[in-house]
């Protein structure tokens, strides 16, 4: 077996010598004019026209949206101009940030956003352990429960979440304590951020379910030879999660972590369901509830009043250039935690389940 290797080895090594010792026009025939080259260059050229239409398809509608907001109002009344703009302003960015309490509702939906994507990011963590690591009575049946959160469209539970939370109490401890009245409500807790909270802290939250299967199945790849070192030098359980699995599981935690930010952060479902009145209140200075997606609900609203065909165009580009003040933030998160995001699909454990 070794004397065959050694007699390839010399073999090779006397083609690239007689190779390097022949002419430079036989070289480069031998080289360029095979059918192995020609294959290589169209195979080249079909993913690269592939990947150029792909790429066209995906980013034209972000690139349209991004240059039209800096219309200006003789480019919106010239038919000449379709893409970029001739005469390109701030001056839509400017109203929206100075007079549409732009400030106040990115505040309140950073607040709610990172409280909720925190919260989150523990209990579904917490939850995913306990699937993947602790066999117990029912758990299988329990996690066909988490399962059916994704496929139950949120809609179908919209008015039973309303109803929960316009009644919301806990054996009267609320309304006896005085909890509405200090709150300013008259009885339960719909219309306030209370209801993100308790659906973030429950595991019931969008997509959380979702988060738990993800997590369930990172954990499944850690080797339990790790926990069972931990339970030998005196850890327990709750240690061993805290000590030992949590800083193992740092991307996948970040991962969770932006997921669940920007999901929480664009959400316009579950806000219209417990805040239905925070649109009403966003163009004045006292827009206490009001978040950024409900905050460009009331633009819009605003502008599409009529049906000429000027006001349309006006209230395209104020969409774009509100669309852009929304996702602005979330750029800017992505762009720094990029690198932990690919790390924790990458390691998510989508091969089984």
């Amino acid at each position: 077996m070794n004397n065959q290797a050694k007699i390839t080895k010399e073999s090779k090594n006397k083609i690239r010598a007689d190779f390097d010792r022949a002419p430079l026009s036989e070289r480069l025939k031998a080289k360029y004019l095979n059918t192995y080259f020609y294959k290589k260059i169209l195979m080249s050229l079909f993913k690269f026209l592939l990947l150029l239409g792909i790429s066209y398809v995906i980013l034209y509608p972000f690139i349209s949206k991004i240059l039209q907001s800096f219309f200006s109002p003789l480019d919106m009344v010239q038919t000449d101009v379709q893409l970029v703009p001739k005469y390109p302003t701030v001056q839509t960015y400017s109203l929206l940030v100075t007079e549409n309490g732009y400030f106040t509702a990115l505040l309140n939906t950073a607040i709610i956003s990172l409280v909720c994507a925190l919260i989150q990011t523990f209990v579904c963590a917490f939850i995913g352990y306990g699937f993947a690591k602790f066999k117990f009575k029912g758990s299988k049946f329990l996690f066909v429960f988490v399962i059916a959160t994704l496929l139950v469209p949120p809609k179908i539970l919209a008015s039973s979440l309303v109803q929960r939370f316009v009644h919301f109490d806990i054996f009267g401890l609320f309304e006896a304590t005085g909890f509405y009245e200090a709150l300013g409500l008259q009885s339960g807790i719909h219309g306030t951020y209370i209801p993100f909270l308790l659906l973030s802290v429950t595991g019931l939250a969008f997509k959380n379910g979702l988060f738990i299967y993800l997590m369930r199945q990172f954990y499944r790849g850690i080797p339990d030879e790790l926990e069972e070192a931990s339970y030998v030098d005196g850890y327990g359980v709750f240690k061993t999660f805290f000590r030992i699995i949590l800083p193992c599981s740092v991307p996948m935690l970040i991962t969770i972590f932006v997921l669940s930010f920007s999901w929480q952060w664009t959400d316009i479902f579950y806000t219209n369901i417990f805040l239905p009145n925070s649109d009403k209140v966003l163009l004045t200075s006292n827009a206490f509830w009001s978040t950024m997606p409900t905050t460009l609900k009331a633009i819009s609203e605003e502008i599409l009043i009529g049906n000429d065909t000027a006001q349309a165009s006006f209230a395209a580009i104020v969409m774009n250039t509100a669309g852009m003040l929304v996702v602005a933030p979330l750029i800017i998160l992505y762009l720094f935690c990029q690198r932990y995001l690919i790390q924790g699909i990458a390691h998510s454990g989508f091969g089984g389940v």
